[in-house]
């Protein structure tokens, strides 16, 4: 299968204070569609700052990022911010939902940044997420008036109604208890039986389990690749190598 996102020597360099810290160094990964990958590792292994350039939400200082056969590593903030409310489905840890939206409304607003979409289609998609979640009896609800489990619901819905090709996910059961956390768990898992492609950051070995390919990346470079309990060392592999295991 052909690959939605390809990475070649990714780094990632931060300068602050005269002090330059490299926190993504040389990555090459190959992701296919309708994977479901779990990204782990230690703290400021690097992980969260590659989910960022995977979601266009900054860019690498060197090396090529292709997204359905686009080269995206230098485009313009606009450029990106184009691409990702088209192609990029986000969900946080501590869910981003805003506070005086009601359900349909938050789960909705992605598509208002859409030119050219009619009300009635807007309604039928965010009809059909809430569904998918199953949180359609709560679409007139406020965030404050949903459990945690609930609220990871409904960004999950978010992150789906624009039918983006990958959906990116930090930490989404850090702030659940292990019921809610279960209960997420399951969605992602339904969501990459029905073709969803996902790659989510975990530091959470049994959360990580989940996924069909466990990657892991220590200070800043990929060092493991697990598929179907299958491992090898990956820190020196090209994309195509990677792709392969």
């Amino acid at each position: 299968m052909k690959a939605l996102i390809e990475l070649r020597d990714i780094s990632k360099t931060f300068l602050t204070e005269e002090i330059e810290t490299r926190a993504i160094n040389s990555v090459n990964l190959m992701i296919k569609k309708g994977e479901y990958i779990s990204l782990s590792g230690q703290s400021g292994c690097g992980k969260s700052t590659l989910l960022s350039l995977l979601g266009l939400l900054d860019s690498p200082s060197t090396g090529s990022y292709h997204l359905n056969d686009t080269d995206v590593s230098s485009l313009s903030r606009d450029q990106r911010a184009k691409i990702r409310s088209e192609q990029i489905g986000f969900v946080f840890q501590s869910f981003n939902l805003i506070s005086d939206l009601t359900v349909f409304e938050n789960v909705m607003l992605p598509l208002t940044y859409q030119s050219g979409l009619a009300k009635k289609v807007i309604e039928e998609k965010v009809t059909q997420v809430l569904e998918k979640v199953e949180m359609s009896h709560r679409k007139n609800h406020f965030p404050s008036q949903l459990s945690g489990g609930q609220q990871q619901r409904v960004a999950v819905a978010r992150a789906l109604v624009n039918d983006p090709a990958i959906i990116l996910a930090d930490e989404p059961t850090g702030n659940l208890d292990s019921k809610n956390a279960e209960a997420v768990l399951a969605l992602f898992d339904k969501l990459h039986q029905d073709g969803s492609t996902i790659c989510m950051v975990t530091h959470d070995p049994a959360s990580a389990k989940r996924a069909s390919r466990c990657l892991e990346m220590f200070d800043g470079r990929m060092i493991a690749d697990q598929v179907n309990d299958k491992e090898s060392e990956v820190s020196n592999q090209s994309p195509v190598e990677l792709a392969a295991v």
